[in-house]
């Protein structure tokens, strides 16, 4: 099956039968928006989807077209205040030992409420396929407790920087690019066994929630499952900006990045028109989630890019009260050459920019690059240091290596990507890259061929 394809979709409704499929997601904004988005489009070729979810999304999935199943409480957390679900969470330092917090009972607890809900839901709702956010590792015991012929299929979609194990990269969670050649090979089998030395704790606590549901774990190291369980494991980035695996399965496939959201109706903000004049346009942004302290990352930038007249300098601070708590932590007004908003259609900025300056979410940076726009990243919680790693790797942006950087830091990195061409050339390639793919039609045709 081609991973790009040009077929209509008039043609792929008239050549296949209309499938019943299950979607789900993580109850996270991040986990939950791409899974919608390939809900929405299934269900616009005329599928039958559910997606099982949580609770705070049910209007969400009714906007995308399709209906809506709730988590289990035990599985129903919210993403905005992690904290005060997990008790305990609160007075670990990020790092670590609440990453491990984290894997413990944000991830694995909830395997037996997951795949029970899953479960439930097949028995009224028969389906062909079940389309899981990777981190849902509920859904890994449909595959693990019978053939494939007596159960749906199984489809993973990879939403974070590929977890895969692999002699040619460091273990996930390291931020170190490949090495090349023995040497590197070398390296990674040294990380690999002290990482799998340290996360031995978890690794049995793993076995014991799949053992509680009558499944066995298969062998190797943490993060493999979910990439070698499912039927098919669907990473959505491109080559380019993907760390190369000469031992990753045939099911493994990387298939380009979802579209980002269009047709916001929100109304653009007054100062809109100068976006489009003779001024390089640098943005910042902490996304939709890590930005309730614009101190961070969005005020050092704006300290560090004050007052020049060569630039406009764009806040997309993702908040409604963003402009108003921006100017407070500038000491009550904003420098001339700032613009702020609370929301802004980054379909319709980023055309128009210069360098996006970003926290590193993995959704958020490859958008900028189907712009061809290159970066400065400053992030270091989760999933965002491997993200801002492969920024480097790839050539198109810089690095900081913090969450917090210096006014005087992000004002050198964005003038260095302005000023070295290499990084636009290098984002401009990435973005055509990432042109060359149609993600959701290789999911249509994947669900089916079915």
């Amino acid at each position: 099956m081609s991973r790009r394809t040009s077929r209509t979709h008039r043609a792929r409704t008239q050549e296949f039968p209309l499938s019943r499929i299950i979607t789900t997601a993580l109850p996270a904004h991040g986990h939950v928006s791409p899974l919608l988005a390939i809900s929405a489009d299934l269900a616009t070729r005329g599928h039958e989807v559910v997606f099982l979810g949580g609770s705070r999304f049910a209007g969400a999935a009714e906007r995308a077209g399709v209906r809506f199943v709730a988590l289990p409480a035990e599985a129903d957390w919210d993403d905005r205040d992690l904290d005060a679900f997990f008790p305990g969470r609160a007075s670990l330092p990020p790092g670590p030992e609440r990453i491990a917090f984290d894997v413990q009972h944000v991830f694995l607890d909830p395997i037996p409420h997951q795949y029970r809900a899953l479960l439930a839901l097949l028995e009224e709702f028969p389906a062909d396929a079940v389309i899981a956010d990777a981190f849902v590792q509920g859904a890994l015991p449909l595959a693990l407790s019978r053939p494939r012929a007596e159960r749906p299929a199984l489809i993973g979609i990879g939403l974070t920087p590929a977890m895969l194990p692999s002699v040619d990269t460091a273990p996930f969670g390291l931020a170190l690019p490949p090495l090349p050649g023995e040497e590197g090979r070398a390296r990674n089998r040294a990380l690999q066994e002290e990482m799998d030395r340290r996360g031995e704790p978890l690794r049995r606590h793993a076995e014991k929630v799949f053992a509680g549901v009558g499944v066995r774990l298969p062998e190797g190291p943490r993060g493999q499952a979910q990439v070698t369980v499912p039927d098919e494991y669907l990473q959505l980035t491109v080559p380019g900006f993907e760390y190369p695996r000469s031992d990753a399965p045939a099911t493994y496939r990387l298939i380009g990045a979802l579209p980002g959201l269009v047709g916001d109706e929100r109304p653009l903000p007054g100062w809109w028109d100068e976006v489009t004049d003779e001024r390089p346009v640098v943005v910042v942004t902490q996304g939709t989630l890590a930005n309730t302290d614009l101190g961070e990352l969005v005020a050092p930038t704006v300290r560090a890019l004050a007052d020049r007249d060569d630039l406009l300098v764009v806040a997309a601070t993702a908040r409604p009260d963003g402009p108003q708590r921006l100017a407070e932590l500038l000491g009550g007004s904003l420098p001339g050459n700032v613009r702020v908003a609370g929301y802004v259609p980054f379909d319709r900025l980023l055309p128009h920019t210069d360098v996006l300056v970003s926290n590193g979410g993995y959704g958020g940076v490859q958008t900028a690059l189907r712009y061809g726009v290159p970066l400065v990243v400053a992030g270091a919680s989760e999933d965002k240091p491997e993200v801002a790693a492969r920024v480097e790797w790839a050539g198109v942006g810089l690095d900081l290596r913090t969450d917090r950087p210096a006014p005087e830091a992000v004002g050198r990195a964005v003038d260095r990507v302005l000023g070295e061409g290499r990084f636009r050339e290098r984002a401009r390639a990435l973005g055509a890259e990432f042109a060359e793919y149609r993600p959701f039609d290789t999911i249509a045709e994947l669900v089916e061929s079915l």
